[in-house]
C-alpha cells in the first residue's frame, strides 16, 4: 500500500499511526507527510538513530540492546509499540537495521526488522534488502506501509 492508500485507509477508520525510525531517521513520517490530510491520521514519530535513545525515547529495553544490538527483530518490536504509546497512536511502526554500507554489530547491510504493534496485533517483518543505502531505506518504508496496509486491508 503506498502513502496515499495508506493515508486513506486510515482516515477512513478514524484511526492514526506514528514511527520510531532508526535506519530511516524519520523518512517514514516525512512520505506520509507529504500526503494532503495525512495531519488527520499521523500522530508524529520518534527519530532513534543513536542507540541510547531506543530506550529514553521509545522504551526500549536496555537489557535487550546490551544483548543482541540494535539490528534485532525484538528490537524493531519494542519500537512500535514506544511510537504508539509515547505517541498516543492507534498503531505503531518501529524500524530498525543497517542500510550500509558497511556492517554493523556484526549485521549486514540490508538487514532490516520492520515491527508493527496495534489493537490485537504485534508482529515483526524481517527484510534482506540489497541496494544502496537510499533504495534500503526507501525500500524499508515500503516495507512498513506493506504491513500497516495488511492490517487495515
Amino acid at each position: 500500500m503506498d502513502e496515499k492508500a495508506l493515508v486513506a485507509a486510515l482516515r477512513a477508520r478514524g484511526e492514526t499511526v506514528a514511527a520510531a525510525e532508526s535506519l530511516t531517521a524519520g523518512l517514514v513520517c516525512a512520505t506520509l507527510a507529504r500526503v494532503p490530510g495525512a495531519s488527520a491520521v499521523l500522530r508524529g514519530g520518534l527519530v532513534v538513530y543513536a542507540t541510547e535513545l531506543k530506550t529514553a525515547l521509545a522504551g526500549v529495553d536496555p537489557e535487550l540492546l546490551a544483548e543482541h544490538g540494535a539490528v534485532h527483530p525484538e528490537v524493531a518490536a519494542q519500537l512500535a509499540v514506544g511510537a504508539r504509546v509515547r505517541c498516543g497512536a492507534t498503531w505503531g511502526l518501529g524500524l530498525t537495521g543497517v542500510a550500509g554500507p558497511a556492517a554493523q554489530d556484526g549485521v549486514a547491510p540490508g538487514t532490516v526488522h520492520v515491527g508493527l504493534a496495534g489493537p490485537g496485533t504485534h508482529t515483526v517483518r524481517t527484510l534482506a534488502l540489497s541496494g544502496d543505502r537510499d533504495l534500503i531505506r526507501t525500500a524499508s518504508v515500503r516495507a512498513a506501509f506493506a504491513l500497516l496496509g495488511e492490517h487495515l486491508a
